[in-house]
């Protein structure tokens, strides 16, 4: 996946995220972030691979965005990988 598509899913996450009554404060509970600081990251891909991050620390919400959004759930995992900081780490 190249870099522009990575960030198409990822804008499509933070949207949805940002639709979802019950997920956004739990993001924002978590990063500290408040809501200024959620719209001045949205263009950081450090922001969307953190989003990304964010949704596969659940399944079930994986599946959530999948389906809202007709993006395939594996998807999620190789736009992060695909964005600049996402890179999958080999600590071995």
């Amino acid at each position: 996946m190249n870099k522009d598509a990575a960030e198409v899913i990822a804008l499509k996450a933070i949207e949805w995220l940002a639709g979802n009554d019950e997920l956004l404060p739990v993001f924002m509970g978590a990063t500290g972030f408040g809501v200024d600081e959620f719209h001045a990251a949205l263009g950081t891909s450090e922001f969307q691979v953190s989003v990304l991050d964010f949704i596969m620390m659940n399944d079930e919400w994986v599946l959530e965005f999948s389906e809202a959004q007709n993006i395939p759930p594996e998807n999620l995992m190789t736009a992060r990988h695909s964005l600049p900081g996402g890179e999958a780490i080999n600590w071995t």
